[in-house]
């Protein structure tokens, strides 16, 4: 590890080395070294995020040093040198098609990595069932939509809720954006998802819920929460779980994150989540989950940069 003095790191961020000092002090910068009444800090670290930032937002002391943390990696990631378009599209592509394979998979499709890619090109894969086809291709066209709305700036509603799942119940259109007329039971899961009757009026509530937690709530927070409760009403008759990793990446990235993948193996670990929420009402699991995940996406583009 290549380390740098207090005042190195001041003339680099342009701030004072008292700020420094206090910002070691505070353990906001990671990896430092303290030596007696020195400081010794990684010379890639990454400035803190400004705390005014963060004023008005209600952020449990577990998580204040986390999402500082990764906030000040979203910011050097929008201060580096941009990608090239070339670039941006091959990276945009790759997750692209793991997002699919992945959010895919942890709902019961059979194609392989490779395989959905080929699908995505268009071409057949024999032996495989049409369903599977068509969930990839919904799919791929679902975030397609979904990078749309981001740059339209378009918030969340049950209207814009009901066109992603159309599009990602390719398979079954008479079922695309309906909300569900009986009951369902969620297998394995402790969590029983409410009566048919009860989710338009479910669904109203946490819409006008989700402005509030805009306003009090850290974004990583936020939509960590509404994905929960999203899945715990589980509108859909099916669907729910890719329509809902869909629209949490929507709220990511209409606020300057980059989309993240739910991996097919870390499947057990993200059930537990729900477990968690809906059981033991402990939302710290999935809040973690999803942090970790936005801050591997953001380490794998500072690596790149």
């Amino acid at each position: 590890m290549e380390y740098i003095t207090v005042k190195e790191v001041a003339n680099r961020w342009n701030i004072s080395d008292r700020r420094v000092r206090i910002l070691c002090n505070e353990g906001m910068i990671e990896g430092v070294v303290k030596q007696g009444r020195s400081y010794k800090i990684p010379a890639d670290a990454v400035k803190p995020v400004d705390g005014r930032s963060l004023r008005g937002k209600e952020i449990d002391d577990r998580y204040k040093s986390l999402f500082s943390r990764i906030d000040s990696k979203r910011e050097e990631l929008a201060a580096r040198r941009p990608l090239t378009q070339g670039e941006l599209k091959h990276l945009q592509e790759e997750f692209l098609l793991e997002f699919t394979y992945n959010s895919n998979a942890i709902e019961g499709n059979t194609l392989t990595l490779q395989e959905t890619a080929l699908v995505l090109e268009g071409i057949t894969i024999d032996k495989k069932p049409l369903k599977d086809h068509l969930e990839a291709v919904g799919h791929k066209e679902a975030f397609e939509y979904v990078k749309q709305l981001v740059s339209d700036k378009q918030e969340p509603t049950e209207r814009i809720i009901k066109e992603i799942h159309s599009l990602v119940l390719m398979d079954r259109r008479e079922d695309g954006g309906v909300y569900r007329k009986i009951p369902v039971r969620i297998l394995s899961a402790t969590h029983e998802p409410p009566q048919p009757y009860m989710v338009p009026k479910l669904m109203e509530e946490l819409l006008g819920e989700h402005l509030v937690m805009q306003k009090k709530l850290h974004v990583i927070e936020m939509v960590s929460r509404f994905h929960m409760e999203f899945e715990g009403i589980h509108p859909f008759i099916d669907g729910n779980g890719r329509t809902g990793r869909l629209l949490l990446n929507l709220e990511l990235m209409q606020n300057g994150y980059l989309p993240i993948n739910v991996k097919f193996a870390d499947r057990r670990k993200y059930y537990e989540c729900f477990t968690a929420y809906h059981r033991d009402k402990d939302a710290e699991p999935i809040i973690r989950l999803v942090a970790a995940y936005v801050e591997e996406e953001l380490n794998r583009y500072l690596g790149m940069l």
